[in-house]
């Protein structure tokens, strides 16, 4: 996906937040490695299978995402809130989750190695 194409989903998706008029972003399957989505507001998006490897994503909004199988290595999701995400099958490997709050986020059967979690808030998270 590229970047023009991106901030159309994006724009289209803020509108749906805001106003309930566009569309949920669908980023599913996209090809997003190396993405700057630092302070995105992605609440409620679709990223399930996405590849996320090494994507900024600080300080973004990814409560009730759908990252279910989601590619997040080495990903940057520096105090990011992740309440209620879903990331069952993701692959989380190297990724920085420092100060994240994945509060009630579904983690089955996701990879972690190496992951960094120091202060993340893992709160009734499965």
């Amino acid at each position: 996906m590229n970047k023009s194409q991106l901030e159309a989903v994006l724009k289209a998706h803020a509108l749906w937040l805001c106003f309930k008029q566009g569309c949920p972003a669908d980023l599913s399957f996209a090809d997003l490695s190396g993405a700057d989505l630092e302070r995105a507001d992605l609440r409620g998006a679709d990223l399930n299978n996405a590849d996320l490897r090494r994507a900024n994503l600080s300080f973004a909004n990814l409560a009730a995402v759908n990252l279910s199988a989601a590619d997040l290595r080495k990903a940057n999701l520096f105090t990011a809130s992740l309440l209620g995400a879903r990331l069952d099958y993701a692959s989380l490997d190297g990724a920085n989750l420092r100060g994240a709050d994945l509060t009630g986020a579904n983690l089955s059967d996701a990879h972690s190695r190496g992951a960094y979690l120091t202060g993340a808030d893992l709160g009734d998270a499965t």
